[in-house]
């Protein structure tokens, strides 16, 4: 900005030089030389005529040059900004420079590239005006989590997990609550509210969250859906909840400035300790929260608190009666293995529910499962991952029947046919290297009873094991040729004959 009525007063009304000038302006000794020449010419004086501003002693000593006859001054046609900003909106390969180069071709006379350039840039930074929010007492508490995690170790172990960091901060007075958890899953996400609330001792009346999925379901500019026990938690306590839109972190930048000031004042300052729960993280991060409230503000009078104790306080609705039922909903298809999928683990429910869509409700101690309202399953929860919970009254008599089979049944249930039979199941069971694999076998040999009678299924397992052929196609076989009917083949040598030309294994010891 020219200076123009000030480097006139200086050197006429003070008699400074032209360098004592230049350094009380800020410009250079050249520019007041210029500017005083300048004034001579156009007659200005000082003082100044009375209603003369900058505007008019600049207009009468920079005038603007009239262009001389047969001088042409070049006409640029404004180019459509708000077509070109549509169309690098709607595409992601549209650049500038295409835009630039279509529009050379319409106007062959048109503005350069960087005159192009910036005068888009001058009409989109228009677009960008911020509305100003004003934050009512005890109106707004806005809440995220923290791009930033803290540390804690393992004391057997010594490996460390990152706990997540839920911020809250009240819209009036920027009073901010800290907590570290130990995931971001509902428990904690509710968990993180609750203590929110006690901390500011009361309740406001809107909760701004972010649109992660503990808060909504589906996230919509107009029309979000809310999950449905972050709603119910909200009914409980009295609070309404307004999502920040999707991709508008302006929406809530009030928790925005607290999370990065959280980073700074609460995570950083205890990059240097080491923590092995959240029993021992939390105090530490209470203690830097409590100084970071009573800091003093910069740019006006008061602290966090201070303007808590004075504005949101009073506002705050009062905490309920009774604390919320920490309960979690959810839906899911029942698998063909009559399981359904929660939480990264499996619960069993009656078999005849497999394909229904049944509702879980889920507390920190026990899933239950409903269909059409109705509880059909209630089983204790697992923190593990990759579980399977399973009832036995929940599976079909066939399947019970199979996981009832143990090598001692099979046994058992062989000696109802004699006790070749239980020596060879023995036999088979021994054989493999599990003896759930010879269950199918042994299964089988009890199902030839019934087609060939329990006496010629006892013979065919005598005479399985006097020749060693073990196994359900060896017993087949021999029912089915009648080779059981048959006397049995003489034993083999039990052993080897003396000889002189036998040294026996003596000799080799």
């Amino acid at each position: 900005m020219r200076k123009l009525r000030e480097v006139l007063r200086l050197r006429f009304e003070l008699k400074l030089g032209y360098q004592q000038i230049g350094r009380s302006c800020s410009i250079g000794v050249s520019t007041v030389h210029k500017y005083l020449k300048r004034a001579e010419a156009a007659g200005v004086t000082w003082p100044l005529p009375e209603g003369w501003d900058e505007a008019r002693v600049e207009g009468l000593m920079f005038p603007r040059r009239e262009p001389t006859i047969g001088e042409r001054r070049p006409v640029h046609t404004p180019p459509d900004f708000a077509a070109i900003h549509e169309q690098l909106r709607s595409s992601k390969y549209v650049t500038l420079q295409l835009l630039w180069e279509e529009y050379r071709q319409a106007q062959p006379e048109g503005y350069r590239y960087s005159r192009f350039c910036e005068l888009y840039q001058r009409w989109r930074s228009k677009l960008d005006v911020v509305l100003r929010q004003e934050h009512k007492a005890g109106e707004k508490m806005f809440v995220d989590w923290a791009g930033a995690t803290i540390p804690v170790y393992d004391r057997r172990t010594g490996v460390a997990w990152r706990a997540p960091l839920f911020v809250a901060v009240l819209g009036a007075s920027s009073y901010t609550w800290a907590e570290a958890m130990r995931d971001q899953q509902m428990e904690s996400w509710l968990r993180g509210h609750a203590h929110a609330f006690e901390h500011f001792r009361g309740i406001p009346a809107l909760a701004v969250p972010d649109n992660t999925k503990t808060g909504v379901t589906k996230a919509h500019r107009y029309d979000p859906d809310l999950n449905p026990t972050y709603y119910n938690f909200a009914q409980h306590c009295g609070f309404g909840i307004v999502p920040a839109r999707p991709r508008k972190p302006r929406d809530k930048a009030k928790v925005e400035n607290a999370v990065q000031v959280t980073q700074r004042w609460i995570v950083a300052a205890l990059r240097h300790r080491k923590f092995f729960s959240l029993e021992e993280l939390n105090p530490a991060i209470a203690e830097l929260l409590s100084k970071l409230n009573h800091r003093p503000f910069r740019k006006k009078d008061g602290t966090r608190a201070s303007v808590w104790e004075a504005v949101d306080r009073p506002a705050l609705k009062p905490l309920p009666a009774e604390p919320f039922d920490l309960s979690e909903w959810s839906r899911a298809r029942v698998n063909i293995d009559y399981h359904v999928s929660f939480d990264s683990n499996l619960y069993s429910v009656p078999y005849n529910l497999v394909h229904e869509l049944v509702e879980i409700r889920s507390t920190p101690t026990t899933v239950e499962i409903l269909h059409k309202g109705v509880r059909v399953a209630s089983h204790l929860r697992s923190r593990g991952r990759g579980q399977t919970l399973s009832n036995d009254e929940h599976r079909p008599k066939s399947h019970r029947a199979h996981l009832e089979w143990t090598p001692s049944r099979m046994v058992h249930w062989a000696e109802s046919i004699g006790p070749n039979t239980a020596r060879l199941f023995e036999r088979i069971m021994n054989d493999k290297p599990h003896p759930e694999m010879g269950y199918r076998g042994c299964l089988g040999i009890i199902r030839l009873a019934e087609k060939y009678s329990v006496q010629r299924v006892e013979a065919a397992s005598g005479r399985a094991l006097h020749t060693g052929a073990c196994r359900y196609k060896s017993v087949e076989s021999i029912l089915r040729n009648s080779l059981d009917q048959a006397p049995l083949p003489p034993p083999p040598p039990s052993s080897t004959p003396s000889h002189d030309n036998i040294r026996g294994s003596e000799y080799f010891e």
